[in-house]
């Protein structure tokens, strides 16, 4: 799990940050949650590019249902504005961490912002294969911008197997 940390050193993104979190775990547990979300706002510390629209992938959804859920109550009272959100609450912080690694399983994209010392906010996907007998691509998309990051561990490709990383009519770094 990533350190708690990371969110805190930027403290004053805080608010933002946690609202956006806080709306992307609200969003996937209401009836819309299977949706695309087109409409997206992004914190100004967001780095990288999210590919929109965000796309949950819906196998990961239902594995991690009942951990959004537990996270969303644990989080409810800074939801609500019951508590206030600052950078020294480390209960606020191990648990946006938590929202965040599992929103970034769930729509296969990092979520970094200005500070942190991780991967450009951007799609990834990170596929491990024994042996590859057909075809395998990590990405393949009609126009993929931004930040984009595929990692294939494959230990071996069979006679006649096709590995492609990145597949797209365009692909562009911004």
């Amino acid at each position: 799990m990533p350190d708690p940390t990371e969110i805190a050193v930027i403290s004053s993104a805080l608010p933002a940050i946690s609202a956006f979190i806080l709306e992307r775990v609200g969003r996937l547990l209401d009836s819309r949650g299977a949706e695309p979300e087109e409409d997206v706002a992004v914190p100004a510390s967001l780095v990288g590019t999210l590919q929109l629209p965000l796309q949950p992938a819906q196998d990961i959804l239902q594995n991690r249902r009942a951990e959004l859920e537990l996270l969303q109550e644990a989080l409810a009272d800074y939801t609500d504005g019951t508590t206030l959100i600052h950078a020294a609450d480390h209960r606020l912080l191990r648990n946006l961490t938590r929202a965040r690694a599992a929103l970034e399983d769930i729509y296969g994209q990092h979520l970094t912002f200005e500070g942190e010392d991780r991967p450009a906010s951007g799609p990834f996907v990170h596929q491990k294969v024994t042996t590859l007998s057909g075809e395998a691509t990590g990405m393949h998309s009609g126009e993929i911008t931004g930040s984009s990051r595929v990692i294939q561990d494959v230990e071996t490709v069979d006679a006649g197997g096709k590995l492609i990383g990145m597949k797209g009519h365009r692909i562009t770094s911004q």
